[in-house]
């Protein structure tokens, strides 16, 4: 199984987190399986930027984003080059270390 290593984040994960997945489970039901609770409003339909990660390591593993996940990316905050969208970015069979930004444009927290 692979490993994913959730970097320490102030709010949602303040002690980091590392965790088994799936092969094929995406990041975000990784992390909401295990207690974190990345925000996502639109409910994983790739209609928002709230569940954006960077992939620190391992990040080529991952297939490739498709053409809606790279448009809705462009309206992240804080973008980079490794920039995925938990609910459409899928284990692999390598692991990855993720870190989870520190704020995203959604104005109100929905506490999922």
């Amino acid at each position: 199984m692979p490993i994913i290593k959730f970097l320490p984040n102030p709010e949602i994960c303040p002690e980091g987190k590392q965790v088994e997945a799936e092969v094929g489970e995406t990041i975000l039901d990784v992390a909401l399986r295990n207690h974190i609770h990345l925000e996502h409003a639109c409910e994983k339909s790739c209609a928002c930027t709230t569940c954006h990660v960077v992939v620190r390591e391992g990040f080529d593993s991952l297939a490739e984003s498709t053409e809606d996940e790279d448009d809705m990316l462009d309206k992240a905050w804080g973008l980079e080059p490794e920039s995925r969208l938990g609910c459409q970015a899928k284990v692999e069979n390598d692991d990855l270390v993720i870190e989870i930004p520190k704020y995203t444009i959604n104005m109100v927290s929905e506490n999922h």
